[in-house]
């Protein structure tokens, strides 16, 4: 399965796809981060970022997309920002039919390092070993990215399962995978 995982933000989106699967190792298919300068106009900057996103999208035709849900931060700005940032994504990938899947930070953090709590540094490191890069990803957003991807690798089948199960074994959107 492959997986786009998309830290969302107006200044800097980080986008990483990830192939993987059960019983399978992950590995790197592609990482890197869109930018819109500061200074252009939000409505402007926004249809950057879906541009973006759609071409990454058709170059690499992933099965799913996994986006970090936006939480309560103390600039309300920077929220916003990022909240748009991450609903561009989304509907670019609702409107390929594309599952997606939102994780909190801390569902990301636990999900590669063990501890919900891992700080930037520590998520990089994992991400690193975890698909075996020479080098880590930088900026601190393509490893979120990665990070993101690599969580729903591993979450995303067993919450599909779940979602099914609560709605009586019936499937609910498009399976992760299938």
């Amino acid at each position: 399965m492959l997986v786009l995982g998309v830290d969302p933000g107006l200044t800097r989106c980080g986008l990483g796809v990830v192939d993987g699967g059960p019983g399978r190792s992950a590995s790197l298919v592609a990482v890197g981060v869109l930018r819109t300068p500061a200074t252009d106009d939000v409505a402007a900057r926004l249809c950057a970022l879906e541009r973006g996103v759609e071409e990454w999208i058709s170059r690499h035709s992933p099965d799913a997309v996994a986006v970090e849900r936006v939480f309560s931060q103390a600039n309300v700005r920077t929220v916003m920002g990022t909240a748009q940032a991450g609903a561009v994504a989304i509907v670019a990938a609702a409107r390929r039919g594309l599952p997606v899947a939102l994780y909190t930070p801390s569902e990301v953090k636990a999900a590669v390092s063990g501890s919900g709590r891992a700080d930037k540094a520590q998520v990089t490191f994992m991400v690193s070993r975890l698909l075996k890069l020479p080098d880590p990803p930088r900026p601190a957003d393509a490893a979120d990215a990665l990070a993101l991807a690599l969580c729903h690798l591993w979450r995303g089948p067993a919450l599909a399962r779940m979602r099914a199960a609560a709605h009586g074994g019936q499937a609910v959107g498009k399976e992760p995978g299938r």
